[in-house]
């Protein structure tokens, strides 16, 4: 499943791609067609992302699809809410587009681009109250720029090991395996600590941290957590050999340590972490 870097990547590359223009939308696959009716010939006015939820707002038009004039708004806004889940994929086009593939659930095109996504958890339109609703249940989104401070509440009141928390989107949005792992090395705490037992110093280097490593994977398009100082070529990343401090590298020496990296399963997921760096 996308982590939240990739969710507010898409979030800014669509904006680029369809903002601002006259949409024809239609689901191939035909499990949306009504919510494609509904924005087809609207005006895609914004693409935000919080965690790992998308939501991609339009506006109905008064001069039909693809007017080549921007419209007047008419009507009330439409958000199209989209999470992706574990098989969820878009397509982006400028020019000519391929052919949707059956599996394609809804196809937004504008006169020189085209989105397709296939596969999503969730694809369907919200009211506002239904918006306010689904994000008063997110936590804190660190390339939102929001308050920390109630991430830091909700951990306070959780007994359960911060590694199981971090993954629970009520307390912090769009942290995936791979930040939680990676984040819990660099501060030093293992995955087991109960919530609650980690100060707030530490949660600020924690969550100082992730809004730098996500807004670092928003712009590369892909999580590298390893320090210049901790690579055999301090210059240049090695191509999947050393993107990570702990994750996916059971049993191999830890990069600062040389101890050979744990790995167990917490919250139904693999957890990975250095026994000496992040003692128990």
């Amino acid at each position: 499943m996308p982590e939240g870097h990739s969710i507010h990547r898409f979030a800014r590359l669509h904006r680029a791609l369809l903002g601002g223009q006259v949409i024809a939308a239609s689901s191939p696959q035909g499990r949306f067609s009504d919510g494609a009716r509904a924005l087809d010939g609207g005006t895609l006015d914004e693409v935000q992302a919080h965690g790992k939820h998308l939501f991609y707002r339009f506006h109905a038009n008064g001069l039909g699809r693809r007017a080549k004039s921007r419209p007047t708004p008419v009507g009330p806004p439409l958000t199209l809410h989209v999470h992706l889940g574990l098989y969820g994929r878009f397509r982006e086009y400028r020019g000519i587009a391929s052919p949707p593939t059956a599996g394609t659930r809804l196809a937004l095109t504008s006169d020189d681009a085209e989105l397709q996504l296939s596969g999503p958890t969730v694809c369907e339109l919200i009211d506002p109250a239904a918006e306010e609703m689904l994000h008063a249940r997110l936590g804190p989104d660190p390339l939102r720029g929001d308050d920390p401070a109630p991430a830091f509440e909700g951990m306070r009141r959780r007994s359960a090991g911060i590694g199981n928390v971090l993954l629970d989107q009520r307390v912090i949005s769009g942290i995936g395996n791979v930040y939680r792992a990676e984040i819990l090395f660099l501060v030093g705490v293992h995955p087991d600590r109960p919530a609650h037992a980690v100060d707030r110093t530490t949660f600020d280097r924690l969550w100082t941290l992730l809004r730098t490593l996500m807004a670092d994977g928003e712009r590369r398009g892909r999580i590298i957590t390893v320090q210049p100082q901790d690579r055999r070529a301090p210059s240049s990343v090695s191509p999947g050999d050393e993107y990570w401090y702990v994750y996916k590298r059971a049993g191999l020496p830890c990069r600062r340590c040389s101890t050979p990296i744990n790995t167990w399963e917490l919250g139904g997921r693999m957890v990975f972490a250095c026994p000496v760096c992040q003692p128990a």
